[in-house]
């Protein structure tokens, strides 16, 4: 055990520097974690030793993990060598294809919330599931115990909510569902993330008309008034252990298990008090979900999870093919579901909101069976959505007075062109994000991208297909970029693939798309 100062070291992320000093002393060991302890909050993390960082009667220490020890500069920390803990045996119990138990999962899971687990141990945690996959018992005691690892809400009465597993951009039905379902009657005390990979979140887009941030006491007290709200779920310690795996792992190595999917977004409803629930399941290529068999059984299994979680849900397998609507981005976007909801914006924004909100009206039993969309449609256009969106926003403490124009986007415009004539047979979201992200989405509210043509339009060579919106010259001309070398769109052919093979050989060779970029 060894006691030292700590120093701020200015930087992002997670990191401990300390003097080389300390490893010729024979003290530490910077080839393993150490620990840092100071009160009852502790850290682990490997220690780097730099020449001239802080002198060797102190340890450096970033921003963020000064935060989570509650320290200041100078204050003592404890430093201990540090061993992986006993939990860690139960996790590779998994990885050599053993089955967990409840007791198993509980500990596993308290572990990784007091942070005692490294990256490469969080790592082997997700590896295993993804390789070994998960039983139901084992879904449901994971779900629980993810739900249970942080703060947990309730409400006097049935809470109703709408979760997409995302994978397509511009996925702004929220922004009309809650106000739907709200103006109803019914309680939808949303919780959204801002965007992890996509160029823009709900919580992103809502907060361009108001603030989303609310303490649990807060949400407690305005949800049943406001009968609706949208806020970001992120500063609610709402299953917090899903959050160190998607900032510590998830985003790293690329891998989402299915099993750890679904634990991690039921775990947040039953931390939320949700009792009804749908599930947008957008499929197709470009999707995370790319054919109808996959979302099936996915619906089936997350259904199955939330039954043994004692949530009312139901799975609605959508079109995730191309963008949703035309706007791409925070800023955007609101303006797009605003005007949608004033009844002037996307046709298939609108339908697809009023049928995830029908189904949530009829779990109410505010409609009858097979009448939640006529009846979801009529609150959009009689304006009783509108009227409870701006309630909505006002409740949150933003203006409610604002129209679409209003809304602020990038002042530096750049128009991508077609390149040839032909009636658009695909587009391809993976480009259309990576576009939106380079001009600045979703960092920069009012960046992102306005998508004139959709699949099925017939688009001319030198039209309008695109309009990129951007707060910097530089970040416009890197988003223009990424169009003009990987076209997002295709022209429709009868031929869809050439097999070639080499003369004289029987395999095939190179499988060469025939669709053309336009």
């Amino acid at each position: 055990m060894l006691v030292l100062k700590a120093k701020r070291i200015e930087g992002k992320g997670e990191f401990v520097i300390a003097s080389p000093a300390l490893l010729e002393s024979g003290k530490i060991s910077f080839e393993m974690p150490v620990k840092i302890k100071a009160g009852d909050h502790s850290v682990v993390a490997f220690a780097q030793a730099i020449e001239n960082i802080v002198p060797p009667d102190h340890i450096g220490i970033s921003p963020e993990l000064m935060e989570k020890l509650g320290l200041t500069d100078g204050a003592p920390v404890t430093i201990l060598q540090r061993r992986p803990p006993p939990s860690y045996d139960l996790v590779k119990k998994k990885a050599f294809g053993g089955k967990w138990e409840k007791s198993d999962i509980y500990t596993i899971v308290n572990d990784i919330r007091k942070r005692e687990y490294t990256d490469y141990e969080l790592e082997m945690f997700v590896l295993a599931q993804f390789f070994k996959g998960l039983a139901s018992d084992e879904l449901e005691y994971l779900t629980r115990a993810i739900a249970e690892s942080g703060v947990r809400l309730s409400f006097d009465e049935p809470a109703y909510d709408k979760h997409s597993i995302g994978g397509i951009p511009g996925n702004k039905v929220t922004l009309l569902i809650v106000p739907i379902v709200a103006a109803a009657g019914l309680l939808i005390p949303k919780t959204s993330s801002r965007a992890i990979t996509s160029p823009a979140g709900t919580a992103d887009t809502m907060e361009v008309l108001a603030p989303v941030e609310f303490s649990k006491e807060e949400i407690e007290e305005m949800a049943p008034k406001a009968r609706g709200m949208i806020i970001w779920g992120g500063g609610l310690d709402l299953a917090p252990v899903d959050d160190i795996l998607i900032k510590h792992v998830k985003r790293h190595i690329g891998v989402d298990p299915k099993d750890q999917m679904m634990a991690a977004i039921i775990a947040k409803k039953l931390a939320l008090g949700i009792d009804r629930l749908v599930i947008d399941l957008p499929t197709g290529r470009g999707a995370k979900l790319t054919t109808e068999k996959e979302a099936m059984e996915f619906g089936h299994d997350v259904v199955n999870l939330c039954r043994r979680v004692a949530i009312h849900a139901e799975a609605v397998i959508t079109h995730g093919e191309q963008p949703l609507g035309h706007a791409v981005g925070p800023a955007i976007e609101a303006r797009e579901a605003l005007s949608t909801l004033m009844g002037k914006g996307s046709s298939s924004v609108l339908e697809k909101s009023a049928e995830i909100a029908g189904i949530l009206l009829e779990m109410g039993n505010v409609a009858p069976p097979g009448k939640g969309y006529e009846l979801a449609k009529e609150y959009v256009s009689s304006g009783k959505a509108l009227k409870k969106f701006k309630e909505i926003i006002e409740f949150q403490g933003g203006n409610p007075n604002t129209t679409p124009d209003e809304i602020p986007l990038g002042p530096y415009r750049e128009t991508y062109l077609a390149h040839r004539n032909g009636y658009i047979s695909r587009i391809d979201n993976r480009i259309i994000s990576l576009a939106a992200k380079a001009a600045g989405a979703p960092e920069s509210k009012g960046a992102g991208l306005w998508i004139h043509s959709k699949m099925g339009d017939f688009i001319k060579q030198g039209d309008v297909a695109i309009t990129i919106y951007s707060d910097s010259e530089h970040k416009l001309s890197q988003a223009l970029n990424i169009l003009e070398t990987y076209p997002p769109f295709s022209a429709e052919g009868s031929v869809i693939y050439r097999i070639s093979g080499l003369r004289g050989e029987s395999q095939p060779g190179n499988v060469i798309p025939f669709e053309e970029p336009i």
